[in-house]
């Protein structure tokens, strides 16, 4: 299906967030067209994975959207490459509101796409956001849960020293989410399955974009170690869901965040569709993988939405 893309933006608390939008061809000129919200990983940009998946569920007949979160990519928003839970669980509400705005995409069939940390913001964002009706996510990551397994009591005090150091005129300090490269990576010591394949990903030409520079505000990480992006999913998270993770398990720990979110999902309908022989990264890009995961979540949207 011939596919047509436009840039374009939208609000979300005061500032203009950068997005894709995909309109399959012909679905301008009717109205009630189901529409994707698709949200990327943490140190992600709308070009990167979300926007392959957007692009294969467009082709698909799906309304969707893609959209660098707010203080990243070609998005708006100061300090730098700072990664606030509340803001990229507001930038979704946001790209709702601004579907809800055209006049082709009906608003009773809107859901939601995360993958990686994307999955869990979809995740805690649809359980007070009423207007998204199903919810799906991919290598999903429980980013506060993640951030909380090293010494976060000591990284919390290094945050509080190096607030007081800015407050006084030093410089905003950013760091790498990950080494810069397998030369990096190797001399650090780094040889965990996911570490590697984050490398390659983000840090090759397999994956790399201008909009995903690899910095984290580290002044932002106290926000992320207080986030639980599956709390109160036992009470609140209703809507349908599907979740897709691969059964090769890796540090990220997708595959265990995968099973605890459909534990704790209040969910009448979920489902927890496992990947044979895929890792966390093979479902960012891989034909195989990404196939069988778009074929899974076209069967839950058309079912749903």
């Amino acid at each position: 299906m011939i596919v047509i893309q436009k840039n374009v933006k939208f609000l979300a608390q005061g500032l203009a967030l950068a997005a894709i939008l995909r309109i399959p061809e012909h679905a301008e000129e009717k109205k009630g067209n189901p529409a994707i919200v698709c949200v990327h990983p943490g140190s992600s940009c709308k070009e990167q994975t979300a926007g392959i998946y957007a692009e294969k569920l467009a082709e698909l007949g799906y309304v969707t959207i893609v959209f660098d979160a707010s203080y990243q990519g070609e998005s708006e928003g100061d300090p730098r490459h700072a990664e606030y839970p509340s803001a990229r669980v507001e930038d979704i509400r946001s790209a709702v509101d601004y579907l809800t705005t055209l006049e082709y995409v009906d608003e009773h069939r809107i859901g939601v796409l995360g993958v990686c940390a994307g999955g869990g913001y979809a995740v805690h964002a649809a359980m007070t956001e009423r207007r998204i009706q199903a919810v799906a996510a991919v290598s999903v990551a429980n980013i506060g849960r993640g951030y909380r397994e090293n010494d976060p009591i000591g990284m919390l005090e290094q945050v509080a020293q190096q607030r007081t150091a800015e407050a006084r005129g030093a410089e905003p300090l950013t760091n790498p989410w990950i080494p810069g490269s397998h030369e990096e990576r190797e001399a650090a010591g780094m040889n965990e399955l996911d570490i590697k394949q984050a490398v390659d990903y983000y840090r090759t030409s397999r994956g790399q974009h201008p909009n995903s520079p690899n910095r984290l505000k580290f002044t932002s990480v106290d926000s992320i170690i207080a986030f639980d992006a599956f709390h109160l999913a036992d009470s609140l998270l209703t809507q349908p869901l599907q979740i897709i993770v691969g059964s090769i398990q890796g540090a990220f720990g997708s595959y265990h965040d995968g099973h605890d979110l459909y534990q704790r999902a209040a969910s009448e309908h979920k489902d927890l569709f496992i990947v044979e022989g895929a890792s966390h990264y093979d479902l960012y890009d891989k034909t195989e993988p990404v196939k069988k995961a778009v074929d899974r979540l076209d069967a839950f949207y058309k079912k749903y939405l």
